[in-house]
């Protein structure tokens, strides 16, 4: 069955057809009195782009994939990604003029032996900073499908990273979110950190339960995995995302697979994570409901993105978004953000939020030309009243480059390719890959110019 783990679309094949036949799309221009202001991309890291049949962990995988990244207050950009051909997740961190800090890319993993791929990350200002990186690595434990959550951290700003440790611990596929029992997403986790330093981590497994997991010694330990949801008969959890609100309490949202009205399901721990309220239907819609991010900021509110598909799974999605209070109650209709673009895609999904101490909103996504391939493209919208309006979409310059083939991630599209720090600094990573030329991790820099 794990030859099946990475299905985004019906067929790779189509995929290929495809890439050579995407138009070459213009970019966008917000309009108003505020928009924002883009650097020049930065080439982090580059590779083959060769990818052989499943063969589990003794595929032969030649490209680089999975970007994740995080902000320091003091503007550094550190990124995290996959080197598929080694095995293994690199980190690099950007300053604020764009030049990389180590002369070579830090081995995180430093295990050739599995793959380690799609991660998260958490990162500190202090001198010299600390890192946390989460991942999922393809370790089979004698169940059906392989996976593993596992988590190194690094006290020195990234030049070095502790001995992994293994958070689930488990036979479960760890890391997927199943979509059907044929389709599931790699990526299926998540990770957060609090302002005193404690670390909150979600996952969910092939198998449907939603485990968490969290650190109160700054990632030296975890406390062992606890179940929050989809073990109890309940359709499989998949693609949860955290979020703090006033320091202890701890915020989960998800959505399920094996449901063509899927919708984002919700629960807060008001301990820090010891124990977590009953879950709930947090945004009841009448279609599909996709890869939802959850973020609070610093008076109260509650802040959801999600992909909708009114068509059901796999079909044609747009970005929503709501807010509410951080008890998860008195949440606003769901609207659409993800249009009008200026011009017609075929589907947008997968959306990322972030926002600044000021309350800004930051919004994402995936943007798909051609629905039944891989991406190409990233979607964006800010609002600078707190979810009440939002800005006209754009594209990301340097991310809808045809020459440059599709977006990733291949394993699946579960990802934080947005981080944005409390002053406003943006941060957004892309990969993309064109079959047997080259693969590449991109790093794109902007903020709100305007105000």
């Amino acid at each position: 069955m794990e030859g099946s783990h990475v299905i985004t679309i019906p067929s790779r094949i189509v995929i290929l057809l495809l890439i050579a036949a995407l138009p070459a799309i213009p970019f966008s221009i917000v309009e108003g009195s505020a928009a924002m202001k883009w650097e020049k991309r930065i080439e982090v890291a580059s590779g083959k782009a060769y990818r052989g049949p499943w063969e589990m962990n003794e595929s032969k995988w030649y490209f680089v994939d999975d970007p994740t990244v995080a902000v320091t207050e003091r503007g550094d950009a550190g990124v995290a990604w996959a080197d598929h051909a080694r095995k293994d997740i690199f980190f690099q961190v950007f300053g604020p003029e764009g030049k990389p800090r180590f002369s070579e890319p830090v081995n995180v993993t430093r295990n050739p032996k599995t793959f380690s791929w799609l991660p998260r990350m958490a990162m500190t200002s202090g001198n010299p900073g600390e890192v946390y990186i989460l991942w999922q690595e393809i370790i089979f434990s004698g169940g059906t499908h392989g996976g593993e959550i596992l988590f190194a951290l690094s006290t020195d700003g990234g030049r070095s990273f502790t001995e992994p440790i293994n958070l689930s611990n488990s036979i479960a596929g760890d890391g997927k979110g199943r979509l059907t029992r044929e389709i599931w997403y790699n990526g299926s986790l998540d990770l957060a950190r609090s302002t005193a330093g404690n670390l909150y981590a979600a996952w969910t497994a092939y198998e449907g339960a939603l485990y968490f997991s969290r650190s109160v010694n700054r990632g030296k330990s975890f406390s062992d995995p606890l179940p929050i949801a989809g073990d109890r008969g309940d359709p499989p959890a998949r693609g949860p995302s955290l979020a703090v609100y006033r320091e202890d309490t701890v915020l989960l949202a998800w959505t399920v697979g094996e449901e063509r009205d899927a919708d984002i399901h919700f629960t807060a721990s008001r301990d820090a994570g010891r124990t977590f309220e009953e879950p709930q239907v947090l945004a009841r819609t009448i279609g599909h409901s996709e890869a939802p991010k959850i973020r609070a900021d610093r008076e109260g509110a509650v802040h959801l993105v999600f992909g909708e598909s009114p068509q059901g799974p796999l079909e044609k999605y747009h970005v929503l978004y709501t807010r509410g209070d951080g008890g998860g109650s008195g949440f606003e209709e769901p609207r659409e953000i993800s249009s009008p673009h200026f011009k017609e895609f075929d589907s947008v999904n997968f959306p990322h939020l972030d926002l600044d101490e000021s309350g800004n909103l930051y919004v994402l996504w995936e943007l798909f030309p051609k629905r039944i391939a891989q991406p190409q493209g990233l979607g964006f919208t800010f609002s600078q009243d707190t979810g009440s309006t939002f800005a006209p979409p754009e594209v990301v310059p340097g991310t809808l480059d045809p020459e440059l083939g599709f977006s990733g991630s291949q394993q699946g599209l579960y990802m934080k390719k947005l981080a944005v720090n409390g002053k406003g600094d943006v941060a957004i990573v892309n990969s993309t890959f064109r079959p047997n030329r080259s693969s590449h991790i991109w790093l794109i820099r902007g903020r709100i110019t305007g105000r």
